[in-house]
């Protein structure tokens, strides 16, 4: 391992921050050592924090509707092959139902930014699903809104949102969106659900197109300094019918090498093993967890959309992944040392508010 990189990880453990240039530099110099050793690490700092535990969340997709165009995404709205659905709220408090029984304490609604749910509808959804089940957390993850729509949200007993920045470079954004979207609007949108009370998700893409070390080095200052209670990050995995199909996937090393250091930035963050990361790699997830990841997130919505919903190509959809086989995704956990819990997994910051 270079001397530089070695004193580098040092100074992440010992001060939990970085300059953008010493990011940067982490980045530049990685290799196989350095990344063996942030592993070790950042499982230190995540068993200080949160024992052996690792959360799980149900995932209802409960839209491929999406008014967007992003560059990189397979449900975007100039994509004529798509196979659109939408469910009903009725098969959405199915799934939450099935999902309780199945022990999950938190249901987690992830759609495209589809006009059918509007603030009454969503509310509707929201209200029903805490009624039926006090217990359990709801997250959203639906998208930009407007600041009284995320206020509404939250008072009819939306607990956490997720909304992934993508990057913190400004321009890398513009090559990732179409101009009708904005990065200070996503910003925005990220600072008003702070504001307003939401667990708050960011996160971003690894290997996405243009992304440099210094664009890296940019995401990790952001989020150093927005300090989110969850961050999703997860490889680039081109999509067959996007702009961007030809483009090269991104890495399972860069990923975990990121984990990694963001759990070393913040210690109490919640960190998902991506369906991404088990994507590219047969056991990506509990490599993840070994990174220093410690939520996963099975998919709970019924089984006859579940390939449909395809951001990105060769998307496992069935098996160990989903929610049905929690005894498979147990024994794949424990093999890492580590014991899924039935619990609402809130932030550990949630108790200092």
């Amino acid at each position: 391992m270079d001397i530089r990189e070695r004193k580098l990880i040092e100074k992440l453990e010992d001060k939990g921050t970085l300059s953008p240039d010493e990011y940067e530099q982490l980045i530049i110099l990685r290799d196989d050592q350095a990344l063996e050793m942030l592993g070790r690490l950042a499982t230190r700092k995540r068993k200080a924090v949160f024992g052996d535990a690792v959360y799980t969340r149900g995932l209802i997709e409960i839209s491929s509707i999406c008014k967007n165009n992003c560059l990189y995404c397979g449900i975007r709205k100039d994509n004529s092959e798509a196979k659109r659905y939408r469910l009903s709220k009725e098969e959405i408090c199915s799934c939450a139902d099935e999902g309780y029984e199945l022990g999950f304490r938190t249901f987690v609604l992830q759609g495209g930014e589809d006009a059918f749910f509007t603030d009454d509808v969503l509310c509707d959804i929201v209200a029903s699903l805490k009624k039926a089940h006090p217990d359990c957390a709801v997250t959203l993850s639906m998208g930009e809104r407007k600041r009284e729509s995320y206020q509404a949200l939250f008072d009819a007993g939306a607990d956490r949102y997720l909304l992934r920045h993508e990057t913190a470079d400004h321009k890398h954004y513009e090559l990732l969106h179409p101009k009708e979207m904005s990065f200070d609007n996503r910003m925005r949108c990220l600072h008003d659900l702070k504001d307003i009370g939401y667990q708050v998700g960011c996160g971003f893409m690894v290997g996405s197109p243009y992304q440099t070390p210094k664009t890296l080095a940019k995401d990790l200052v952001f989020i150093e300094q927005f300090k989110p209670d969850m961050c999703g990050i997860g490889p680039f995995i081109p999509h067959h019918n996007t702009p961007f199909r030809d483009e090269a996937k991104g890495s399972l090393e860069l990923t975990l090498f990121l984990l990694s250091v963001i759990r070393l930035m913040l210690p109490d963050i919640l960190l998902p093993a991506t369906t991404a990361l088990g994507t590219i790699d047969p056991k990506g997830r509990e490599k993840g967890i070994m990174a220093g990841a410690n939520v996963v997130m099975p998919n709970l919505s019924p089984v006859s959309v579940r390939k449909k919903y395809e951001l990105y190509d060769n998307k496992i959809c069935t098996g160990e992944e989903s929610a049905q086989c929690r005894g498979c995704l147990e024994e794949r956990i424990k093999m890492t040392g580590c014991r899924l819990v039935v619990d609402r997994g809130d932030s550990p910051r949630v108790k200092e508010k």
